[in-house]
């Protein structure tokens, strides 16, 4: 049975609300396309072992990494600090490659990497 909506949002509050208040930003989770999965496959030595909405990738004598398994299983997603701790750094060029970017604002993400607080890009509009 696949997780409810209400029940995926709910842990995605309550872990968003820990990250904050306790300054743990590594339990917010980056999630991926499924096919990020695709290059494990193929390798003798990796281990894919799922169950229903939960799963783990691992290197025999390697790494590991465990991911959820979103509803509709077209997507995964894992903490940052397990990308940033557990995914050797050889391997996250391939992880983000499958990022799967939620609907965002390039500029204002480009503010924040820049250092810019204000991007022309037309007149001021009521919001």
């Amino acid at each position: 049975m696949a997780e409810s909506d209400s029940g995926a949002r709910g842990s995605q509050r309550a872990i968003v609300e820990r990250a904050i208040a306790r300054s743990e930003y590594g339990l917010l989770t980056l999630r991926f396309r499924a096919s990020v999965l695709d290059r494990y496959r193929e390798r003798a030595d990796a281990r894919l072992i799922r169950t229903r909405t939960v799963g783990r990738i691992a290197i025999v004598r390697g790494w590991s990494i465990d991911a959820g398994i979103a509803p509709g299983e077209e997507e995964i997603e894992v903490f940052a600090s397990d990308f940033a701790e557990r995914l050797p750094e050889s391997e996250r060029a391939h992880w983000l490659d499958h990022l799967a970017g939620q609907p965002s604002s390039a500029n204002f993400a480009l503010m924040r990497l820049s250092g810019n607080a204000c991007i022309d890009d037309g007149e001021p509009e009521a919001w």
